[in-house]
């Protein structure tokens, strides 16, 4: 096994850069970089000098060691901590480079955590996770899983297969008449409340678990004046966009980072909807449409003192009734939610609904959540091939087919895990790490 060295802070200067080795030859190489005369004792800050290979001074600062199997990759790890010089970090990477260590892959430190069992698979992406939570409530979630709750349900989950394939095939030792059929009874009501209830409410999760981390755009649509852009102003809570009572004022899509409850969402205010002779404004009117057909959701907006802009061929999640503060007397049609951008008013229903239509569910209710395609797609195909199973159960000249199917449900949420053969889906996992991670 090689020795592995990356830089694992971000590029860009700071006030600290880190640097990490991994393998058997990790420590020896630390300390010819610093001319150590004597081992360094394990998870202890040594002050050090580094050198180039003409001894000349490098940098200065803390090395840390991490004695195998006792580190996050399971081999020798070594960290220094010097200055956050992109031109020191890399002379240093460079340094350990002559001095035989390989540059890391994209997530091979976390890669072999997984190869040493420091972690199983669901872990390790839960890793990559905590790096890109875009919210507090997505980092929570991705802690969950990183410390091994997700992975311990699904143990629980194929400990279960398990103890039934086994219960399964004692019976495929005796003769089908010899075979009561309330066991076949009491087997196929343990799947159903052992197996196919709990990963039916998993799999219901991935909606909510899946936008939690990948977010959800959300276009604002509607006429020219009718708050579009004081709307996105305020629920981004910056002055982007400029506010005119000039129409035409906003001509091209622009986009904001925000969260509703802790789900991270791109807000887009767009150009106002009208026939023009006005060629940017025009092309403005042809990008606000296409946002609107790409957009996870729509908010179309009216002016309570305009009819006509409250029609729209334009489909909307959210209808909002705009200036409402400036005439009470007005009916309103049932399907708009009055609001005045103006005064604030409606605003707090407004992201409650958004957060509703996309899945949010009470705190005290999240649980483990799916949250990704990968775990989704996979928990599916064990409940397919479970149901499968129980199709087949009961009938003798297909009965050695349940426990294939039911091996094949135990084989899905392994893939989850990282056990079986699943080299294809390490290679997929880990492209998409950063380096040093």
């Amino acid at each position: 096994m090689s020795t592995i060295v990356a830089i694992s802070t971000a590029s860009g200067r700071g006030g600290i850069g880190i640097l990490r080795l991994s393998g058997p030859d990790a420590l020896a190489m630390a300390q010819k970089l610093c001319h150590a005369k004597k081992d360094y004792l394990p998870r202890y800050a040594h002050y050090v000098n580094c050198y180039d290979a003409k001894d000349a001074l490098l940098d200065s600062g803390l090395v840390l060691y991490f004695p195998a199997p006792h580190s996050y990759t399971g081999e020798e790890v070594v960290e220094f901590q010097g200055h956050g010089s992109p031109v020191l970090m890399q002379a240093l990477f460079s340094r350990l480079l002559e001095l035989g260590a390989e540059a890391a892959l994209p997530g091979e430190f976390t890669r072999r955590a997984v190869d040493n069992n420091k972690m199983d698979l669901s872990q390790a992406e839960a890793v990559a996770a905590c790096i890109d939570a875009a919210t507090l409530r997505a980092a929570r979630q991705a802690q969950r899983h990183l410390q091994g709750d997700f992975g311990r349900k699904l143990d629980s989950l194929m400990q279960e297969m398990t103890r039934l394939v086994a219960h399964l095939e004692a019976c495929l030792d005796f003769p089908e008449d010899e075979v009561p059929d309330m066991l076949f009874d009491q087997i196929r009501q343990d799947v159903e409340s052992n197996l196919l209830t709990p990963m039916t409410a998993l799999l219901g999760t991935s909606n909510f678990g899946e936008r939690l981390f990948d977010g959800a755009t959300v276009a604002i649509v509607g006429s020219p004046n009718v708050g579009k852009s004081s709307l996105f102003n305020a629920l981004s809570g910056r002055e982007r966009a400029i506010v005119s009572t000039t129409a035409g004022t906003t001509r091209d899509v622009l986009e904001m980072d925000f969260s509703i409850n802790g789900i991270p969402l791109r807000l887009l205010d767009t150009a106002g909807i009208r026939q023009t002779d006005d060629f940017i404004e025009k092309e403005g009117v042809s990008r606000a449409m296409h946002a609107a057909e790409d957009a996870d959701l729509v908010i179309f907006m009216a002016d309570v003192s305009r009819p006509e802009s409250w029609e729209s061929t334009l489909r909307a999640d959210v209808s909002l009734m705009n200036k409402v503060d400036t005439d009470s007397t007005i009916n309103i049609p049932s399907h708009f939610m009055p609001i005045s951008v103006h005064q604030g008013t409606g605003l707090q229903t407004l992201a409650d609904q958004l957060a509703e239509l996309l899945g949010d569910m009470p705190a005290h209710e999240e649980g483990i959540l799916l949250c990704n395609a990968r775990h989704r797609q996979l928990v599916e195909t064990a409940l397919q091939h479970l149901k499968q199973g129980l199709q087949y159960l009961g009938r003798e000249e297909v009965m050695e087919l349940v426990a294939l199917e039911w091996r094949q449900a135990w084989s899905a949420l392994g893939e989850i895990l990282g056990i079986g053969d699943v080299e294809h889906i390490l290679d997929h996992v880990f492209s998409s790490f950063c380096i040093g991670k």
